[in-house]
């Protein structure tokens, strides 16, 4: 793992640094913006999620930042990827993002690999503190979750599905600390009956309070049983987007991408077919995600990115500053309802 820097000392910021990040700083502490300082983020796949991603990180004021992805601008990424710029069609996406991702703060080290995903090593996730993926399989998510949570590195993962989005994390087990207000006995000179026994919250005061809490793996979270009765019960108050997203996954698995407009038909047709195999082995009613999904979640929409991207950047803010409690373990963002719902779903 990447060794952090201590608080004051060496780990200090500097006046530049201090001037740059002022209104962070009185947000969460200066404690916590060093911790953002020392650390290095991995962000995978530079469509439009990533670089809203990116592009929070960055301002933010993490220590380093690389960007990876092997795959080549499309006419469509420009779209949503507001990074590219202006004819870079057939570059390398992380390339084509460099510079405008650069000069959004030049304190942060920004790099980029072209290399694909898959044949990276173990070795290469641990020069990281927080691993984020996007536009990944199924197989890929499950398999760097895995070295992630081996190496105690923060794992998180996301898409953006037409109007819908999602995030997940796998902290491990995480620690952070959380702002409370003091709650303050109001006597007012009274020593016994009810006025003396009342309490109020006395916002001019405030304590930091340490917590703990246990993430599950990604796999335990995608593979839940929903035979028990336990779970069968959860089923109604499980947001639909999750079954959706389980649908989108084994798409990108059998087709090696996504849902695109150009062959909208046959892939409406195919998205409703896996939306029957997937519910069938999982035991489940088709009727949890009726059939015009299919209308809303072709390609990536800028509005859609730029909310999940936030959320996703915010979350990786929080776990690495250990402020603040994280979203455990799911957020699903629907811009249909233009709302989203954290989700925690794993081992019964």
């Amino acid at each position: 793992m990447v060794e952090k820097e201590e608080a004051g000392g060496g780990g200090g910021i500097s006046e530049e640094e201090a001037a740059q990040y002022d209104r962070q700083i009185r947000l969460w502490g200066l404690e916590a913006q060093k911790r953002l300082r020392a650390s290095r983020v991995l962000i995978v796949g530079m469509k439009g999620l990533g670089a809203e991603i990116a592009k929070n990180l960055i301002l933010a004021g993490v220590k380093g930042l690389t960007m990876l992805d092997h795959e080549q601008v499309s006419p469509e990424d420009p779209g949503a990827q507001f990074l590219i710029q202006t004819g870079s069609v057939g570059r390398n996406r992380a390339e084509a993002s460099l510079e405008r991702a650069q000069n959004l703060n030049p304190m942060v080290d920004v790099k980029v690999d072209t290399e694909d995903v898959e044949k990276k090593p173990e070795s290469f996730f641990t020069k990281f503190d927080a691993v984020c993926l996007t536009c990944c399989s199924r197989d890929v998510i499950i398999k760097v979750d895995q070295i992630c949570h081996r190496n105690s590195i923060k794992f998180f993962t996301g898409d953006v599905f037409g109007y819908h989005g999602y995030t997940f994390a796998n902290l491990g087990e995480h620690e952070f600390v959380e702002e409370k207000t003091k709650v303050a006995k109001v006597s007012q000179g009274v020593e016994d009956g009810p006025e003396a026994k009342r309490a109020k919250l006395d916002s001019s005061e405030t304590t930091m309070v340490k917590k703990k809490v246990l993430f599950c793996p990604v796999k335990e979270a995608l593979e839940v049983d929903w035979s028990g009765e336990k779970a069968k019960a959860a089923l109604k108050r499980t947001a639909p987007d999750y079954f959706l997203l389980q649908v989108l996954l084994k798409f990108r698995t059998d087709k090696g991408r996504d849902p695109t407009s150009e062959s909208y038909k046959e892939d409406a047709e195919l998205l409703l077919q896996i939306r029957n195999d997937v519910f069938d082995s999982l035991g489940i009613s088709p009727d949890l995600l009726p059939d015009d999904f299919v209308r809303y979640c072709f390609s990536e929409m800028a509005p859609v990115c730029a909310v999940v991207g936030g959320i996703l950047a915010q979350e990786i803010v929080k776990a690495l500053s250990q402020r603040d409690p994280p979203h455990n373990n799911f957020f699903f963002f629907d811009g249909m309802k233009g709302s989203g719902i954290v989700e925690c779903l794993g081992p019964q």
